[in-house]
């Protein structure tokens, strides 16, 4: 983590990385849905985790000099059972109103936080 993602509200943690740079690509480690308190956001409910882990991710692209419009694959995992998936997946249409990004729709038995049902990983290409 550096300065810029701190200052930008992202959630301080040592020892993890964000992203990384790789020529013109930026690679985007999941984002989870904590605020830039490190509060896990949306207990529960994983429409909220799912705005708050996009919301963490367009942060992270602005500070990257990334836009929205950069994003080329997003791997959306969710815990539980199908109804979770389909309140994630009507968050990110929500934020992608354009359209959105090739995308994977994950379900899986577990994730890192006690609580946390989403979390949202990207490939952004500068164009």
């Amino acid at each position: 983590m550096n300065e810029a993602e701190r200052e930008a509200g992202l959630a301080v943690t040592p020892g993890y990385r964000y992203a990384e740079k790789v020529g013109n690509q930026l690679f985007v480690a999941g984002q989870v849905p904590h605020n830039a308190d490190g509060q896990l956001i949306g207990i529960d409910d994983p429409h909220a985790q799912s705005r708050q882990c996009l919301d963490n991710l367009l942060k992270l692209l602005a500070v990257h000099g990334y836009s929205v419009a950069d994003i080329r694959q997003l791997v959306i995992y969710v815990v539980g059972q199908r109804s979770n998936l389909v309140q994630a997946w009507a968050a990110v249409e929500e934020k992608f109103s354009e359209g959105v990004p090739p995308a994977t729709l994950l379900g899986v038995t577990t994730l890192g936080h006690e609580g946390q049902l989403v979390e949202i990983d990207a490939t952004a290409i500068e164009t």
